[in-house]
């Protein structure tokens, strides 16, 4: 009976490494399902994007106190931080493109994604650390941690167009997820 167990285990485990092996040579998606995926990913994200900076300029021209300022800010800031990891997230979810640089391709878009994230983590810490007793230097506060978003939120845009492959530049201009 042990050598019967003994056999069956050895079997099952020359099973999972040939499994392991066949799934690790596998490529990646191709750049058309790629391409779909991450766009997938990006649309609620620039929706949400658009919704809160939109919502940020309503509340930078509001006539709030200091104080509901800071909380409604806090919250913008916190949304945008929490929608940038979830696109991420979606992002390296969607894997590795099966194309020339396809890792350098994937790994630009989550970099961008993660220092989008950031940027608005600073400004929602920033933010919140802000001292709401004295209007005129609190908005001062706000409108430095908002230009610093801005500046840092540049610099970590991807630039699409140094793709480094044709076929995703194509299948970015010709899966529907994209337009």
């Amino acid at each position: 009976m042990r050598t019967c167990r003994a056999t069956a285990a050895g079997k099952l485990t020359v099973v999972l490494a040939t499994l392991v092996l066949v799934l690790s040579a596998c490529g990646g998606p191709s750049p058309r399902a790629w391409a779909a995926s991450v766009c997938a990913a990006l649309a609620p994200w620039r929706t949400e994007i658009s919704r809160l900076t939109s919502s940020t300029d309503q509340q930078m021209t509001a006539r709030t106190t200091p104080a509901q300022a800071k909380e409604n800010l806090v919250r913008l800031f916190g949304g945008a931080e929490e929608a940038s990891e979830t696109a991420r997230r979606k992002v390296a979810e969607a894997g590795v493109p099966e194309t020339d640089h396809g890792e350098e391709i994937s790994s630009g878009f989550r970099t961008s994604l993660e220092k989008m994230r950031d940027a608005y983590g600073r400004a929602r810490d920033t933010i919140e650390g802000l001292d709401t007793g004295e209007a005129t230097a609190f908005y001062d506060g706000v409108r430095a941690a908002v230009d610093t978003l801005n500046k840092e939120y540049d610099a970590s845009a991807l630039d699409t167009g140094r793709l480094n492959s044709e076929e995703l530049k194509r299948a970015f201009d010709e899966v529907p997820e994209c337009r």
